[in-house]
């Protein structure tokens, strides 16, 4: 997990922090905004989701029951060129596999409960894809530990998460690389809860961008020849 306001303003050479994946299924607009743009700003569920990871984010090391959990585990994948920080991973003894085999399990901590979209499996999903490029082992399965229902939600690193989560790191980093933030296709839902609403303002940027296409639509119908 790395706060939001970090490794902003990503260069083509730089790689896309793991928190920028969560942001980009989200909005894209969004993760633009704040890691080109440098834009921040905290509203409840920002504040509760920092104090969640306080503990997380001191780090360490510890081992029971043969599983070994490191925390604030330093992740990065030079394939997809990401790069980030695991809240938690467990590491777990291979059965019959021989001393020193053990299988990556990464956890990441959120507030609140499960969501209808999938940024958070993205997220985690990457962390897996670094965990595999880091170890050379298979990671299968992770979970998502929410505050609100204080329970782990085990997520399978399937072939269409995997899917998704390269399609998003390539499209995150196609914005990067053009340096221009998204404009909004349209207001939806999700907007009332996001922390940029008041600086993305999406029905301001959003209504010169419909009106030009109804411009253009009207030129279009005009000059199509009557049959």
């Amino acid at each position: 997990m790395e706060t939001a306001g970090e490794n902003a303003g990503e260069g083509a050479d730089e790689p896309i922090p793991l928190s920028a994946l969560q942001h980009a299924v989200y909005c894209l607009r969004q993760a633009a905004l704040i890691h080109l743009e440098r834009v921040w700003v905290d509203n409840r569920f920002t504040a509760e989701g920092n104090v969640l990871h306080a503990v997380a984010d001191k780090g360490g090391s510890r081992k029971g029951r043969g599983t070994r959990r490191v925390m604030a585990l330093p992740l990065a994948s030079k394939r997809l060129n990401i790069a980030g920080v695991a809240d938690l991973v467990e590491f777990h003894p291979v059965e019959g596999a021989g001393p020193g085999r053990e299988l990556a399990f990464p956890i990441e901590y959120k507030r609140g409960k499960p969501k209808l979209h999938r940024a958070d499996e993205v997220q985690l999903c990457a962390q897996a894809l670094c965990l595999e490029e880091m170890t050379g082992q298979p990671v299968p399965e992770g979970a998502l530990f929410y505050a609100e229902t204080k329970r782990r939600l085990v997520v399978p690193f399937d072939t269409e998460l995997r899917r998704l989560t390269e399609e998003t790191v390539r499209g995150l980093q196609a914005v990067f690389d053009s340096r221009a933030t998204p404009p909004p296709t349209t207001r939806r839902e999700r907007c009332r809860a996001c922390s940029l609403i008041e600086l993305c303002r999406p029905d301001m940027v959003a209504r010169p961008v419909r009106a030009w296409r109804g411009r253009m639509l009207q030129k279009l119908l005009a000059e199509e020849p009557t049959p």
